[in-house]
Order: structure tokens, then sequence, then C-alpha cells
């Protein structure tokens, strides 16, 4: 019985170590990364509320996109590497890092409510714990079993290379929790074992993960559903310098109509609005306002030792990419200036990555 008491004991030290660890970021970054909140006097075009957002959310969106992104990078080491090679630990600084810096700048521009500040941390504990179990098992087991396999890899490592790219390419348009995870492991489970080391393990390692992911992803979803709702898909902009037939020819634009002399559009969010902005500028087009806002952030890919060119802006913040070459610069600018910084810099590796809704 004592030995029992001890192993609870121990047990119960290694939980609360573990939860202190996941949650000391977050205390940093609510005691040491807020500046002096100010509030934009700028009067909105848009006033329809619905489509009206904070501002500071252009900064404070990039965290997700970090996750986003992560995966991009994991997708390209698995398409000549094996899982082990990718920096998990260099992408959890990353999030930590680049959301501190950016608490700082979006209380210069309002600060974040804290519905926005607490998803910012779960997601962020979340992606911690994932990335750190990942690290600790692809680091040990996961890089004995590829180095017994050799360097051609099983078809399980095929579904695995083929998940990862198709994932990063559904996370730029749609909730993760959307992901049908369970077709991935239908397709691990059905792949041939031709290396009774490394095929078996992997089928036991990643369909764990991916199982545990249907699981949570239900959880996820019916939590929004019952909480905040799904989150607005479309947002609305103000354009000058097209005319509205013009406008409306472009795919996913729906012209609302005239407002102060410029025309007003709704289009969807997300990784097709930087597309849809894209074009927008390269037909002559400019950005006055989006979802009531005059300030947005973009961000830009640079390989190592490129030189940067002249362009709009401030630059906020350089993050290491995981899985590529390079860095990734986050600017801040006006949207006025948003689509000259779009003609300079093509929508491309290296060149634009994304704008920042809101």
């Amino acid at each position: 019985m004592r030995v029992v008491w001890k192993l609870l004991k121990w047990s119960l030290a290694a939980i609360l170590l573990v939860v202190l660890l996941l949650l000391s970021p977050v205390a940093y970054i609510e005691a040491f990364c807020h500046g002096e909140r100010k509030e934009d006097p700028y009067t909105p075009l848009i006033t329809d509320a619905a489509f009206q957002r904070r501002e500071a959310n252009t900064f404070l969106t990039y965290p997700e996109w970090h996750i986003v992104y992560a995966y991009d990078g994991l997708a390209e080491t698995l398409k000549t590497g094996d899982e082990y090679a990718f920096d998990y630990l260099s992408s959890i600084r990353g999030f930590w890092t680049s959301t501190c810096a950016l608490t700082k700048v979006a209380d210069a521009h309002g600060g974040a409510d804290s519905a926005t500040r607490m998803t910012i941390h779960t997601i962020g504990v979340s992606f911690t714990l994932e990335m750190a179990l990942k690290a600790a098992y692809e680091e040990t087991i996961g890089r004995l079993t590829a180095l017994l396999r050799g360097e051609n890899k099983t078809p399980q490592d095929q579904v695995a290379a083929g998940m990862a790219v198709e994932y990063a390419a559904f996370l730029r348009q749609t909730p993760w929790y959307m992901y049908p995870f369970g077709d991935q492991v239908e397709k691990l489970q059905d792949a041939p074992v031709t290396d009774p080391v490394r095929g078996w393990e992997r089928r036991f390692a990643l369909g764990t993960e991916w199982r545990a992911k249907v699981l949570y992803a239900g959880m996820i979803a019916n939590a929004v559903a019952g909480t905040t709702g799904a989150a607005q898909l479309e947002i609305r902009s103000i354009v000058s310098g097209l005319p509205a037939a013009e406008l409306a020819a472009i795919a996913g634009v729906t012209v609302i109509g005239e407002n102060g002399g410029d025309i007003e559009i709704q289009t969807p969010r997300y990784d097709l609005f930087t597309r849809i902005l894209v074009e927008i500028a390269e037909k002559g087009g400019a950005i006055r306002e989006i979802a009531g806002n005059d300030d947005i952030m973009v961000s830009v890919t640079e390989k190592p030792d490129q030189r940067s060119p002249e362009r709009p802006g401030t630059e906020i913040a350089r993050i290491n990419r995981e899985g590529f070459d390079g860095s990734r610069v986050l600017i801040a600018l006006k949207v006025t200036e948003l689509a000259a910084l779009l003609r300079v810099a093509p929508l491309a590796d290296p060149g634009l990555e994304h704008v920042f809704d809101y």
C-alpha cells in the first residue's frame, strides 16, 4: 500500500509539473508582453456591425496561422526525410515568441478581448503539448525504426507524407477539427506492411495520434457549435480604382454597392482573401478599408541571405521557418499601402505569403 501511495504522489507531482510547464508561457505573456493600450480614432466606412472586426485581431490571428505553417514545414520535411528531422521545439518557441511580440503591437491597436486571448492561449498550450509529445516519440522510437528501415520509405511513411501535404492545404481555408482524420486511419490500415518493424510501428504511432484527433476534433466541434458558433467566413472591404463590373467578375467577389465614392465588396476570408486582394492589386485597384479598419498585417517569406526589397510597412517580427530555408517576416502597414506591397511582393515563395484578416 505504501508503494502504491508513493507511485500516486509521484504521478500527481509529475502531472502538476507538466501543467505548470505548459502554462508558463501563458503566464509570461500575460505578465510581460503587454504595452500601452490605445484606441484608433479612425471612423469606419463599413457601417454594418456584423462586418466590423477589432483591428488588433489582424496581429492576433497569426498564432493560429503559425500552427498552419508548422504543418507546412512538416509536410516539406516528409518529402525527403522523416518525422524526427522536423524541429518541433523550434516551432513551439516560434509560436510563443511571436505571440509575445504581437500582443504588444495589438495593444497599440485597441488590444485583444479576453475571449481572443483565451483562444490563443488554449491553442498554444494544445500545440505545445502535441509538438512536445511528437518530438519525444519521433526523436527516439521513430528515429530508431527509421534507421532500421533504411532509405526506402514504407507504404505507411508514404501515407503520412501524403496526409501532411493534404492537411497543411486543408488548414489554409478550414478549421482543423473538420479534417477527416478517420479516412487517414483507414488509408494507414489498408497500406501493405512491407517492413515488419517500421510498418507496424507507423501503424501504431500514427494510428493512435489520428484516432485521438478524431475524438478531440469531435469535442471541439461540439464546443464551438454550443458556444461561439461557426466562425464568420466572409469579410467586407472598400476598393477604389476599379469599376463594380470588373470587381464582380473576380471569382469570390460580391459587390455590395457604392461607399464614399468607392466600392464595397464581400469576399471569403483566409487564404482565398489573400488571393483575391492580389488579383485586385494586379488589375490596378487599391484597398481603402478592410472590416472597418485602416491597419493590417501581412507576412512575406525570404530566403537566407536574401536582400529585402524596399516595401511599405514596418517589420514587426522575423520568424524561422521550420522545414524550409529562410524566414517569415511579419509586416504592419496601412490598408491604403497594401496594394503597393502586393505589387512588389508576388504571391510566391519567396514572396507574399498571407494577408491576415481579422
